[in-house]
């Protein structure tokens, strides 16, 4: 039985599949990355450079963006460097710094869709108590938890990850993540099992929540064309990111504790990355093109833009 003190670093299989495409791979994850900084930045910028824009709703989008930056910041780079490495591997404390960034990134953006489900459902259902139920004061307590309560979590998962015995080191998956630790284990991982269920049902719950919420709001909006309008506006792309965010981590959840080793590793590789890679692209994208205050500030902004580099380029 090998203890944890003794394990330094741990392997990352998972590349194997990469090795006759790394270039290829390389440039891809390159471009990948730059357009989620770009898309991401464009639209923090926006909404913090425009006073029009410091509405809950837009509060928590900028929220949104700024998590997608926080979680791909621990996969990208990181990746971008073992792709042209012929060694693939990674410390244990910095194997467990990443399962804490990536894996609180995914329960802050149910936190945050949770947060933005109740905005919408007070904007439409209770219009009237709007502007004192979701105050600045209250919306920056509701956004400081939707980050506290999952960083807290994850601070107990990788707590009792650490006292692990560990009677190997070979990770089957492209970054480090938290099941394929607790699977390494020779010790018994009850608790880590009972933690990880009862993390997994609370963010259920959240599902549940939003849910609930939207049957209250397609139930009013329905009573009014100004509510059909409006639901149709702020909602539609609220609940298009929740399927694309849902739909992720459900195939990276399923992958990781009931995957078949019979998959093509690319496959498996695939699957254990999208939740990283489409989510950060697409969030951004679909509140810049449907939220309509935004599309018309970024529009602008680009121009101005444009203008200084122009204006730049002359001088």
């Amino acid at each position: 039985m090998t203890n944890t003190s003794n394990i330094v670093v741990f392997s990352l299989s998972g590349f194997s599949a990469t090795v006759n495409y790394r270039v290829t791979l390389f440039s891809l994850t390159l471009l990948c990355y730059c357009v989620i900084l770009l898309v991401n930045v464009s639209l923090i910028l926006t909404i913090i450079l425009n006073r029009n824009l410091h509405e809950p709703m837009y509060i928590c989008v900028c929220t949104l963006c700024i998590n997608g930056l926080y979680g791909t910041a621990a996969f990208y780079p990181r990746f971008a460097f073992d792709l042209l490495s012929d060694i693939h591997v990674i410390s244990y404390s910095g194997c467990l710094l990443q399962v804490f960034v990536i894996y609180s990134y995914a329960t802050i953006d149910f936190s945050i869709l949770a947060l933005m489900a109740y905005d919408r459902y007070v904007a439409i259902c209770r219009p009237l108590e709007y502007h004192t139920v979701m105050s600045v004061e209250k919306t920056a307590v509701f956004v400081s938890l939707s980050w506290l309560v999952p960083l807290c979590a994850e601070v107990l998962v990788i707590s009792l990850a650490s006292t692990l015995k560990l009677c190997g080191s070979r990770i089957q998956k492209l970054y480090c993540e938290n099941w394929s630790i607790v699977k390494l284990a020779c010790s018994t991982t009850t608790a880590n099992n009972i933690i990880g269920l009862i993390i997994i049902s609370f963010y259920c719950g959240h599902v549940l929540f939003i849910v609930y919420s939207y049957v209250w709001l397609v139930k009013s909006a329905l009573k009014s064309k100004e509510g059909r309008r409006k639901f149709m506006r702020t909602c539609v792309p609220h609940l298009l990111c929740l399927l694309n965010v849902t739909a992720a981590l459900l195939f990276d959840t399923m992958y990781s504790r009931y995957g078949s080793a019979s998959m093509p590793q690319s496959l498996r590789n695939f699957m254990g990355i999208q939740f990283l890679m489409i989510p950060p692209i697409l969030n951004p994208v679909i509140y810049g093109l449907i939220l309509t205050k935004i599309r018309y500030r970024m529009t602008a902004l680009c121009m101005m833009a444009c203008q200084s580099f122009k204006l730049t380029c002359n001088l």
